[in-house]
C-alpha cells in the first residue's frame, strides 16, 4: 500500500473521470475520512497523504522516500500510553501512531 496525496489520486483519476475537479477529491477524500475509510498520514512536508483504514486497531509505517504504508498492530503500546497517562494525568481516550522513516527497498537505494 502507498500513501497518495489528493493531488496524486486527482491525476489518477482524472484518466477515469476527466470532467473530475481537485475540489471534488479533497471534498471525497474528507467524507471517506470522516466515515472511517481512510486515514490522513501527516507528513513532514506539510502536505497531507491519505491510505486506506486497516482492520481493527492498526497504527502505520510509512516511507519517507517512497511514500510505501505499512499498516502494523499496536497492542503492545498500551504499557506506554498507560505511564503516559499516569505521569500527565491525561485521560487517554484513543491513540493514531504513525511512523516514519525509510523502508528496506529505499534504504538498500542509498
Amino acid at each position: 500500500m502507498r500513501t497518495l496525496t489528493p493531488v496524486e489520486v486527482y491525476y489518477a483519476a482524472r484518466n477515469q473521470c476527466p470532467g473530475l475537479g481537485l475540489v471534488s477529491v479533497y471534498r471525497t477524500l474528507e467524507k471517506l475520512e470522516q466515515l472511517g475509510l481512510v486515514q490522513r498520514v501527516h507528513q513532514t512536508k506539510g502536505c497531507q497523504a491519505f491510505v486506506r483504514t486497516g482492520d481493527g486497531h492498526q497504527h502505520l509505517l510509512v516511507c519517507r522516500n517512497c511514500g510505501k504504508a505499512i499498516l502494523f498492530e499496536g497492542d503492545q503500546l498500551d504499557p506506554l500510553f498507560n505511564s503516559i497517562s499516569k505521569a500527565t494525568g491525561f485521560q487517554i481516550e484513543s491513540h493514531w501512531l504513525q511512523v516514519f522513516g525509510r523502508c528496506k527497498t529505499c534504504q538498500s537505494d542509498l
